[in-house]
């Protein structure tokens, strides 16, 4: 989920994940679905609103005008209370509005809650929605049924100093071993500079070096999750990533706590050589002091040419259960995140789009994406779809696992088979 933008910062949880324990419902369909009167709206306000007001208003105007006696009221409500506001409109549908835009980590609770209408037979039936990049659009899937259409993703990709390695006679890293050799070789020659700043509660940086080695979080088993973090695979990649947050590299004392905001804080501060950040964060670095003395490649992965899976961060917008405008609130879901709109988001705001042609178009009229939408065409992954991931997130599961590990703790072995115990436990499935 990409939660927030700031301009020194914005991260896909702002952006790293901020959980929300799943929400409560006594909310039913509205048997009711008129063709006139107000669709309400709630989207996610932003540290920069202008822009993206601007492209939502003449969105707005454009469905009035094609929707006689239909009006439009957006509000935008922040993103930190989300969780309650979510609720209350769960369990009191006059207080509910028609669509919403939602992160797509929370997509799974506002499903069991019962919160969300299924869209599958607006998206089929909908023109646009076969260029839909299916990846993202299998992140709204729940036992075959789409919650949401996807509004814009958000990836990440390895942001390096160009200065730094041109010094030292260093070839931008092709391979994730070659990321540890260089970041290792910049700080025996620079002890005051990391480098590359990662950390242990960094996810989304995490995420791409389990992937790599051909682990996983979790897979269904069943009609359950059962958690893969033990595998020999996933052990691998945790020892890869945590080998990162060494003395000799980024030590563990200053990254053992940096999430993904703090690491590429670092690198805009110029005390690092390596990130990984995301599509989001590129106009922050873009306007730091190190504006002209970096570039971005896509993660790579375990050989060279290969790319490291990323996790598919993003934003949907979807249609309350309890919407008494069920189809005007669907026509403005697709005119929304039409291509249209997308194109005018990336413009105004710097999101990726999520339908594929859309891509290929803004990366080639824009080469600072295009590392971040290759990124995406190699293929990327998501954390398990299920309710229950709010729980893990929220009881800190996931990066607690490689913060033991950086901190001596725990070793690797150890690490992953409590964090295994702990994801079976709020799975149900062990």
């Amino acid at each position: 989920m990409k939660l927030a933008r700031s301009a020194a910062a914005i991260a896909i949880a702002a952006l790293a994940l901020t959980a929300c324990a799943p929400p409560t419902s006594n909310n039913a369909a509205s048997s009711s679905d008129e063709q006139t009167g107000t669709v309400r709206v709630w989207l996610f306000s932003e540290v920069n609103q202008d822009p993206k007001s601007a492209v939502v208003k003449e969105a707005v105007t454009e469905f009035e005008a094609a929707h006689s006696g239909a009006k439009v009221d957006v509000q935008y409500i922040p993103v930190d209370s989300r969780a309650e506001r979510f609720k209350a409109a769960f369990n009191d549908p006059s207080s509910a509005p028609d669509v919403a835009e939602f992160g797509n980590t929370d997509l799974a609770s506002y499903v069991a809650s019962g919160g969300l209408a299924d869209v599958t037979g607006d998206i089929k039936s909908w023109d646009e929605a076969k260029d839909l990049d299916q990846k993202i659009l299998d992140t709204t899937e729940i036992d075959g049924k789409n919650y949401g259409v996807p509004w814009f993703v958000g990836v990440r990709a390895l942001y390096y100093r160009t200065d730094l390695l041109q010094q030292l006679g260093l070839q931008v890293p092709k391979t994730l071993d070659e990321v540890e050799t260089v970041a290792r070789a910049v700080r025996a020659a620079n002890p005051d500079l990391l480098g590359i700043s990662v950390g242990g509660a960094a996810q989304f940086s995490a995420m791409p070096y389990l992937w790599a080695n051909g682990g996983e979080i979790a897979t269904k088993e069943g009609d359950k999750f059962v958690s893969k973090l033990d595998s020999a695979e996933s052990r691998e990649g945790v020892a890869d990533y945590t080998r990162l947050l060494k003395d000799d590299i980024c030590p563990a004392q200053t990254c053992a706590e940096f999430g993904g905001n703090a690491s590429v804080q670092q690198f805009i501060a110029g005390k690092s050589a390596m990130t990984i950040g995301g599509d989001f964060n590129y106009k922050a670095v873009a306007a730091s002091a190190i504006k002209d003395k970096f570039a971005v490649v896509p993660v790579p992965g375990k050989t060279a040419g290969s790319i490291a899976p990323a996790f598919a961060g993003g934003n949907n917008l979807g249609v309350f259960n309890s919407s008494e405008r069920r189809t005007l609130a669907a026509d403005f879901v697709k005119l929304l995140a039409s291509k249209k709109y997308q194109q005018k988001m990336f413009d105004s705001m710097g999101n990726l789009p999520t339908f594929s042609d859309v891509q290929k178009s803004v990366a080639e009229n824009n080469k600072q994406v295009e590392p971040f939408i290759n990124t995406l065409g190699a293929g990327t992954k998501f954390v398990p779809v299920t309710e229950n991931w709010s729980t893990i997130d929220a009881q800190g599961v996931f990066t607690g696992m490689y913060q033991k590990v950086v901190t001596g703790k725990a070793d690797v072995n150890a690490a992953t088979t409590e964090a295994a115990s702990a994801m079976n436990t709020a799975f149900g499935s062990k």
